[in-house]
């Protein structure tokens, strides 16, 4: 054919005409005589002339325009044998494409390197990648199945996700997607489709399809609609055998073709047949719609005015191969209109019946030249005339990077459904009324490590005690862990590890659904459902929870947002795509509100560059290095969001215990801003005292001693005149020993205060202590100089009102109520002291290693508790407090702190005297030339504390931003003052400034299994 009556012959099929047809465009009933615009969109690649595949076309034989028809399946974990078999049909007989399906990337890039060498015409690559490559391929991102996706209220993500896999299949040289799949799934027992589809609902199908679609579209990856005319209302598997669909022209209209319809008029590339028997469309009998000149040609060409390419489903199924041979079933899909036959399983074979076929005039070689002409465009679309090998280098790393988890965590926060909640019992408001239990079924039976990322996150919240049991518990399993329960209000279970098959009941074993029930029936329980929403219909008594949760996959991102929405630190968005009974339809959801709890996700779903953040790894472990400390726990969270948290090193030189992100540090002085000064706003609130009150109006001072006129506004911004501190413990020493006048080695009421292991202070000498502050001089009142001393005093003010200790009073009043069980004083009460890095080697004065005990050697002898030391936290319990602050006052749902007093004492008190200090809490440095906490990047609007061990807590208001730093450089040696020469923590904290600031754009999308 010549290039003029090819191209004349291509538009000519292409122009379009009015087609009566019935209930397409339609909301409602339709009339027969309804009729299609003929103004649907054209797929991409058919846009315009296309002087690239007419030259190729020219250049091609008959036989090789034949060849060009066919996609075989290719293997990359296969043996030699079936390489050298694809590179025989690729140099043999010109197949036109590979579909690749199970292996590992790297060598599937090989062997598609050396296969796209061989080829005249370079190939088209196709993979079924409905949830990602990580459908096919080892190694590489899995996405959510499209049943999860169908709970979304919104599609952007689902079109981000569609342009991520789009970009990593371009980076593995892959140009079609064997997705979405638009089967209505309106059939619980569907056997094969069910979680790969987006739902029953034909409206929500069509918009989740055409978002995924326009995703690959948008990076030249053609998307392929599937499984035409609709499988989603089967019972059988048309891999093993042929499904018959009976209903009538009418509904398939309302139902099953309408996403298809859809996508057709939005442009979608390609489309595949499905083998199906629908009598209601071809009544030859066992004959699939592949095969059916009526279904492919007659209805998607014609009626639906499809103009992109068309794919057999593989040629290797039962539902075609039990009936026709190899070579008189691709006959067969080609005289039916399909444009390119798909897993053919004898491609010679089939070819010498084309050839035939042409021959007798079954079939004339203009057709194949219009199906090779529009391959060749594609191709061309597809980047092709311009092909280059895989980069082989990096491939992995760059398949896996991070920006890719962004869709992934947002998919997993928006999907997550409420289905029931009795007494509104989701979101979790009082942490501290609540004895949690976890039951993971489908994890280890009796391990307390298992990796779980839906119990690790609840447990971020509160104390959570954790249980794992198998996913058929015997008797025994059952027994012991009803017991192990008695003690706890409240139960969470999580279902993991489910299969995705109905005949199974999804994997839920029936003993662990008695068990479910049997919890039920005796606590409080919120069972999380990681499986089909279908489970609930076929095992309603997991309904008997109190709160329902449907989380739809065990995948990572889909763990962590239910445990967060569990608390409330997300609300509950999603919606069930199908319905599971009269009460729950598709559609339902119970949607809750955020509680505003600190959470999780990916850094760049806080604005923040993920390749200049990899900077903080390098400074911390700089500082390991360098011995400014053995280890540490780095955090930031961007508007209540948690996006980078790590822990480094070791808790001692010794490297033999790593760092967790859950161990406590010694926060030193940090305890000012996150007991004391809080404690201290709790009480202005009350009207209790005032900053503005004297010392002297709260405490009883001997007869003219000086410090009962100080102003607490003055002593909390450090510019009362008090001396900087004092060693008390120098004055209990008989030479280089503790003095028996002050200490014993068992505590008794007569030495009740433990200094530390084996150590106890009488009595008495707390109070020694205030009486030695007292007899201080006044130094330069008005003058910035920082002293400890002031909090002494304030503690004293905060017992006197809060009647009771000062460490009990914050746990009541804050750390209970928002869930910081990890933030304390005293730790070793509650915690081994494995989980606790020690700090200073105390040669001088306590002779040991600290370990579990305050450092402060003054705050020691208090008992260690006091307003400026004692206070012990991980990462995410001290930021849960800096976010408190920074949402001025509330968390959790709850406020603590009037918002007013918040604003007061945060800012900065006296910029005239040259003290940057805000009431409590440190700010920014503005002299030129001055040190401060903070780098120089904070907005002046920050505020956070520093303390001795190696710590820093800083809230900057102006964009959000949360940072921590702990770690324990005391140790073993407090005069090691490496973390401030090397400036480890004010460069990290730039780092992350930097990296708000050099935050890529456009980084949201706004607008098979065969």
């Amino acid at each position: 054919m010549t290039l003029k009556k090819t191209t004349n012959f291509l538009l000519s099929w292409m122009a379009p005409a009015f087609i009566a047809i019935p209930m397409f465009a339609g909301e409602g009933n339709a009339t027969a005589s309804q009729q299609i615009e003929p103004g649907n969109k054209l797929p991409p690649f058919l846009c315009c002339e296309d002087a690239w595949a007419d030259s190729v076309m020219a250049a091609l034989s008959p036989d090789e325009r034949i060849g060009q028809l066919f996609m075989v399946a290719a293997y990359s974990n296969l043996t030699a044998s079936h390489e050298e078999k694809i590179m025989a049909l690729v140099k043999d007989s010109h197949i036109g494409g590979l579909i690749f399906m199970q292996g590992g990337p790297v060598r599937q890039a090989r062997l598609t390197n050396a296969y796209q060498k061989a080829a005249r015409v370079p190939l088209m690559i196709a993979m079924d990648a409905e949830w990602g490559l990580a459908m096919r391929l080892d190694s590489t991102v899995r996405y959510p199945r499209q049943m999860t996706l169908g709970a979304l209220t919104e599609e952007k993500w689902i079109e981000r996700m569609g342009s991520d896999i789009g970009e990593q299949m371009n980076r593995l040289g892959v140009h079609v997607s064997f997705s979405p799949v638009v089967d209505v799934n309106n059939n619980p027992a569907n056997p094969v489709i069910g979680s790969r589809s987006f739902g029953e609902d034909k409206r929500n199908v069509s918009r989740k399809g055409i978002a995924y679609m326009k995703g690959l579209q948008s990076r030249n990856i053609l998307a392929n609609a599937k499984h035409f005319p609709g499988h989603g209302d089967t019972d059988k598997d048309s891999h093993v055998s042929l499904p018959v669909v009976k209903h009538s022209r009418e509904r398939l209209n309302l139902v099953e073709l309408y996403p298809f319809k859809q996508l057709v008029d939005s442009g979608v590339g390609s489309i595949m047949v499905a083998h199906l028997n629908v009598p209601a469309l071809d009544s030859t009998k066992n004959l699939a719609t592949t095969l059916s000149h009526n279904v492919v040609t007659d209805l998607l060409k014609k009626e639906m005015n499809f103009h992109g390419l068309i794919f057999t489903d593989a040629l290797s199924m039962k539902g075609v191969s039990a009936y026709h041979g190899p070579g008189e079933v691709d006959l067969m899909a080609l005289l039916a209109g399909n444009d390119v036959l798909l897993f053919s399983e004898d491609v010679p074979k089939a070819i010498v019946a084309i050839k035939d076929a042409i021959a007798k005039g079954k079939i004339t070689q203009e057709d194949v030249d219009e199906r090779c002409k529009r391959i060749l465009m594609f191709k061309h679309w597809a980047g092709l005339d311009k092909y280059k090998p895989v980069r082989l280098e990096g491939l992995t790393n760059d398949l896996n990077a991070n920006r890719y988890e962004l869709a992934n965590a947002r998919i997993a926060e928006e999907a997550v459904t409420l289905v029931k909640n009795q007494s509104d019992l989701l979101p979790l408001l009082r942490p501290d009324t609540l004895k949690v239990a976890a039951v993971a079924i489908g994890g280890k039976s009796g391990s307390k490590h298992e990796d779980n990322a839906f119990i690790d996150v609840l447990r971020m919240y509160n104390e959570v005690e954790p249980f794992y049991i198998s996913a058929n518990p015997d008797r025994e399993e059952v027994s012991r862990l009803l017991t192990q329960l008695e003690s706890y209000n409240l139960v969470i279970i999580g279902v993991h590890n489910p299969s995705y098959s109905p005949s199974s009941n999804f994997g839920i074993k029936a003993n662990a659904v008695k068990l479910i029930t049997k919890i039920a029936e005796e606590h409080t329980t919120v069972l999380s459902l990681f499986a089909s929403p279908y489970a609930l219909e076929k095992l309603p008594e997991l309904m008997s929870a109190n709160a329902v949760i449907v989380s739809y996959e065990d995948l990572h991102w889909l763990r962590k947002m239910t445990a967060e929405a569990i608390w409330g630190a997300i609300p509950f968005k999603g919606r069930i795509p199908v319905s599971i009974s009269d009460t729950y339809k598709v559609g339902h959801g119970i949607q809750t509100r955020s509680l505003e709890r600190l959470r999780y996700s990916v850094p760049e779903g806080s604005g923040m560059n993920q390749n200049l953040l990899r900077q903080i790894d390098t400074i911390a472990n700089r500082g390991i290095r360098e011995g400014a400390y053995p280890g540490c726990q780095v955090l930031a969270a961007r508007d209540g969001t948690i996006f980078y948290y790590k822990a480094f090193g070791y808790h001692a030189y010794d490297r033999k215990r790593a760092v967790r992100t859950d161990d406590l540090y010694d926060l030193a002085s940090i305890t000012k801003i996150a007991a004391t000064t809080a404690a201290f706003m709790h009480l202005v609130d009350e009207g209790k005292v005032s900053v503005d009150d004297s010392l002297g109006k709260h405490l009883s001072f001997p007869a003219g001693c000086n410090k009962s006129p100080l102003i607490i506004r003055d002593v909390l911004t450090h510019q009362a005149g008090l001396v900087a501190w004092i060693p008390f413990w120098k004055e209990t020493m008989n030479g280089r020993e503790p003095s028996r006048e002050f200490y014993r080695s068992v505590a008794s009421p007569s030495f009740p205060h433990r200094v530390c292991k084996g150590l106890y202070i009488r009595e008495d000498y707390p109070d020694t202590m205030i009486r030695r502050i007292d007899n201080t001089p006044i130094v330069n009142p008005g003058t910035y100089l920082y002293s400890d001393l002031g909090y002494y005093y304030m503690m004293k003010i905060i017992e006197k009102y809060a009647r009771m200790p000062l460490d009990q009073y914050v746990d009541s009043v804050f750390y209970r109520p928002m869930g910081l069980t990890r933030m304390t004083y005293k730790p070793f009460l509650k915690f081994s002291d494995d989980r606790i890095p020690p700090t200073e080697d105390d040669v001088l004065f306590r002779k040991q290693l600290i370990n579990a005990e305050v450092h402060d050697p003054g705050a020691a002898m208090m008992g260690g508790v006091c307003g400026h030391a004692g206070l012990f936290s991980d990462a995410f319990a001290l930021a849960s407090m800096m976010q408190m602050f920074l949402q001025k006052g509330e968390y959790g749902g709850k406020r603590y702190i009037n918002k007013t007093t918040i604003e007061e004492f945060t800012r900065c008190q006296y910029c005239v005297n040259q003290n940057r200090r805000g009431i409590g809490f440190d700010k920014p440095e503005v002299r030129p030339g001055k040190g401060g906490s903070s780098c120089k990047c904070a907005s002046y609007l920050s505020f956070g504390h520093s303390g001795f061990t190696g710590t820093l807590a800083w809230a900057d208001p102006d964009n959000g931003l949360v940072y921590i730093f702990l770690s324990n450089r005391v140790c073993p040696d407090a005069e090691n003052k490496k973390i401030m020469s090397m400036d480890i923590r004010t460069d990290i904290q730039e780092v992350l400034y930097n990296a708000m600031q050099s935050q890529p754009v456009n980084q949201v999308v706004e607008n098979d299994e065969g």
